[in-house]
């Protein structure tokens, strides 16, 4: 049996197609799954109207309005000169900086030439004439525009990975792997319009992030995948899922007393506005991570069963679990070990530091820093352990449940039903 998680699963767009009477039965077990789908569709809507946020300016991004001086910009300039001199106060320690004079190139002083100090460990980046600095400019200081050095520009190599990403997806995938870009620019424009507003204001962040990540996996699971039965039992399961993360994770964070304030970033947000609710990021953060992974396997899950009835249909539902389990199984181990690395390859820095320190292992592992993400991972990976049951219980069932009367039933009453709006 090849690796599951090589994603040569068993939805190939280029299979030969069902026969006439698999179509049916699909097309029967969607009717039967939107009974439960629906409401569930409608109850993201209402979510999503109710907690839609304002538009008006949260406590924290007046806080942080505040702490930057009016009218300030961000223009790109090119370095004409660097001039290096010692700068270390400790004479053991070597540290190089910087003046470089600058011209700018957008904005209201384009042209103008500017001198700026470089920090040692900007200069130890590397900066050399011709290179592109991102500057910040504070229109209203004394004695005219003042500007100071802010960022690397990035935007030439970002935007070439952009467009090297759509093109191989598009390439390899075809009009499937174009529309997962069409996907992924939804669930981009759902966190930035929707969840992160709403985590920054009085909202409960579980909720938010709860209708937000539902109304992703509505849209991108048959953006991606098409309409289908298998893609279907594959939102039920990821439902299942999101459901099985927000219970765990409220459950680990409450009993783990995790605070959130284990980093530079929340606590800046934390003296910007005090009043968010941090433990409740920490679990909007174990809900939004499993997005991708629960997608993944769910989808390969309701392929195998899918699969398996058609070449079968006299498989039992019992038979049925059983042998889409062996593919789940496969695709766990997998998974699991996608989880940890990924996790691991991200905390370099803070697992660097835990072991510079001194401390007893089992002391570093419950400190507040690695607790959080170690939780986060752990909850995450349980949903998703047993996302895999469900989503093959569940695309069992669904599948026989279609072969029966009341799976014919259904597909005649939703039949006539639209034959009565098309009058």
């Amino acid at each position: 049996m090849p690796d599951s998680h090589s994603h040569s699963h068993a939805h190939d767009p280029d299979a030969p197609p069902p026969s006439p009477e698999a179509s049916r039965r699909r097309r029967r077990a969607v009717w039967l799954m939107l009974l439960l789908l629906v409401p569930v569709g409608l109850a993201t809507l209402v979510g999503l109207f109710v907690l839609w946020p304002s538009g008006e300016p949260t406590k924290a991004q007046q806080a942080a309005e505040v702490q930057l001086p009016p009218g300030t910009t961000y223009p790109d300039a090119r370095v004409v000169s660097v001039d290096e001199f010692e700068c270390g106060t400790d004479p053991a320690v070597s540290a190089t900086c910087a003046v470089a004079v600058v011209e700018v190139l957008d904005g209201e002083g384009a042209g103008d030439y500017q001198s700026i100090d470089l920090a040692a460990d900007v200069v130890a980046n590397g900066v050399a004439e011709g290179d592109t600095l991102v500057l910040t400019r504070d229109g209203g200081a004394e004695g005219g525009p003042s500007y100071g050095f802010f960022d690397f520009a990035r935007g030439t190599p970002m935007v070439v990975l952009a467009i090297m990403f759509a093109v191989v997806v598009g390439a390899v995938a075809r009009l499937r792997g174009l529309a997962s870009l069409l996907g992924l620019a939804f669930a981009f424009f759902v966190l930035l319009r929707f969840v992160l507003p709403g985590l920054l204001s009085e909202q409960s962040p579980t909720l938010v992030s709860l209708v937000g990540s539902a109304a992703i996996m509505f849209v991108v699971l048959y953006l991606a995948h098409g309409f289908s039965a298998r893609t279907t039992t594959a939102l039920v399961g990821t439902l299942f899922g999101l459901s099985l993360v927000a219970v765990m994770g409220a459950i680990a964070v409450a009993t783990a007393r995790l605070t959130g304030l284990t980093s530079d970033e929340t606590t800046r947000l934390n003296i910007y506005d005090p009043t968010i609710d941090f433990s409740g990021l920490v679990l909007a953060g174990i809900i939004v991570a499993g997005l991708g992974v629960l997608n993944d396997v769910t989808i390969t899950q309701a392929s195998a069963i899918w699969q398996l009835h058609e070449v079968n249909p006299g498989m039992t539902w019992r038979e049925l679990y059983k042998r889409g389990m062996a593919v789940g199984r496969d695709h766990i181990a997998s998974t699991v070990y996608t989880i940890v690395f990924a996790y691991a390859g991200a905390a370099l820095p803070l697992l660097l530091l835990f072991e510079i320190y001194s401390q007893p292992w089992e002391v570093v592992v419950t400190s507040s820093a690695l607790a959080e993400e170690v939780i986060r991972t752990m909850v995450g990976a349980i949903a998703l352990v047993l996302a895999v049951p469900v989503t093959t219980a569940a695309g069992a069932f669904f599948a026989k449940a279609a072969d029966t009367a009341a799976g014919v039933a259904t597909e005649r009453g939703m039949t006539a039903l639209r034959a009565r709006f098309a009058r």
